[in-house]
């Protein structure tokens, strides 16, 4: 049984703003905490922390139509990752990200899961303040 942690945030702008920020896979240092680099390759992307931690991961799904991006760490104390980050048009110029984790071991899903609480602020507060 996989550990699983979800949160969701409305951010009063456009979907497709919101979008354009939070599924690129190349700019999620922009709006997450202790991420201080990402590099794409394809569907690979690697992550860098604030304290020099490379982590690697593979890119699932980037669906442009359906607002949606799911990635994978692809680390061996991981047995078992699945990120994804959904933009959901709410129809009145504003949207909810929502951003679930689930993890092997459980404990994981925590950790990861106190980190994309940060981010979702973070990236609330960023495009909520170029409104």
């Amino acid at each position: 049984m996989y550990g699983t942690v979800r949160h969701e945030v409305r951010i009063h702008r456009p979907a497709d703003e919101v979008w354009a920020l939070a599924g690129d896979a190349a700019r999620l240092h922009e709006w997450f905490p202790g991420i201080d680099a990402c590099e794409v390759d394809g569907d690979r992307r690697t992550v860098t922390t604030t304290s020099g931690l490379a982590l690697p991961e593979l890119i699932l799904v980037t669906d442009d139509r359906a607002r949606r991006f799911q990635y994978r760490l692809d680390v061996p104390i991981v047995s078992h990752h699945r990120g994804t980050i959904d933009v959901i048009d709410l129809g009145d110029g504003s949207c909810l990200v929502v951003y679930s984790t689930e993890a092997d071991p459980r404990a994981m899903a925590l950790t990861i899961g106190g980190g994309t609480l940060g981010a979702l602020r973070e990236l609330k507060r960023q495009m909520e303040e170029e409104a």
